[in-house]
């Protein structure tokens, strides 16, 4: 799969010195400590709360202590032109800040390929892991670089693998936010977790669905989940039907994933804009 790499500083959009086939591939060649946010565009350059992703960015850079300058307008306008340019269409892309190079962000674009139409409809298998995310508020490289060794390490048939805490509880994905639906209600983690950007447009879209609580969820409750799913920028919402071999739902995709995911859907055409 073809990529897009080039360097943004105030000069303007340089090359770089390597060449990825894909943006996880592009990953061995960026530092090991810095920032990074990904997201995808719709109808080629239209972006969905590409403000918030700044936002975060930016929150990420004071939690790392990192001097972060950047203009916005210049970086809308670069991956505009990066989009255009390269004619991929609909693009998942990376912004990447080095710590060492504050003033200076890599961006790196590829085809956005969906999640196949069988994970939507018939879910997706996960699996726990005590692995722990030292700085979870924060979107940093290294964790990108530490989850290589626990992606590598899932089954071929395991999409996803869920952090569960000392204390039993499921707070996230390694590249994405965790939802369960537990006792007629909608449980995730409210702290110690990556604040997505998915997730907040969740936060909104159940309102008039189903209650949310903002409790992690345990461990041992997982036999008693009548639905599950994750929330990722670039794959909107991903049913999970099991977990650590334990079927959720009977091992379907619920009603209320369904309704949520058309929720978001429709949340999402109302709120694109051009980049």
């Amino acid at each position: 799969m073809p990529t897009l790499i080039k360097r943004l500083t105030a000069a303007g959009l340089a090359d770089v010195d390597y060449a990825a086939a894909s943006l996880k591939d592009a990953a061995q060649y960026e530092p090991k400590r810095g920032i990074y946010t990904v997201s995808r565009t719709w109808r080629r350059t239209r972006t969905l709360m590409l403000d918030a992703h700044l936002a975060r960015l930016e929150d990420s850079a004071r939690h790392e202590n990192i001097a972060l300058d950047y203009d916005r307008r210049q970086l809308r306008a670069a991956l505009r032109r990066m989009i255009l340019d390269c004619d991929f269409g609909d693009v998942r892309f990376r912004i990447t800040v080095a710590a060492q190079k504050p003033d200076e962000m890599i961006l790196t674009l590829e085809p956005f390929q969906p999640p196949p139409r069988a994970l939507i409809d018939h879910g997706a298998a996960a699996m726990t892991s005590s692995a722990v995310r030292h700085q979870p508020a924060a979107k940093t490289i290294d964790w990108m670089h530490d989850r290589k060794a626990l992606e590598q390490a899932r089954p071929a048939a395991i999409y996803e693998t869920f952090l569960v805490d000392s204390q039993g509880h499921l707070l996230e994905g390694l590249s994405s936010n965790f939802f369960a639906a537990l006792d007629g209600q909608l449980r995730t983690a409210g702290q110690a977790v990556l604040a997505g950007i998915s997730r907040r447009v969740v936060f909104q879209i159940c309102r008039g669905i189903i209650p949310l609580h903002k409790a992690a969820p345990r461990l041992d409750d997982i036999p008693r989940f009548s639905e599950a799913f994750l929330t990722s920028s670039s794959r909107g919402i991903v049913p999970i039907v099991e977990i650590d071999g334990i079927a959720i739902g009977g091992g379907q995709v619920g009603e209320t994933t369904k309704r949520l995911r058309q929720a978001y859907q429709a949340w999402l055409e109302n709120h694109l804009e051009e980049l």
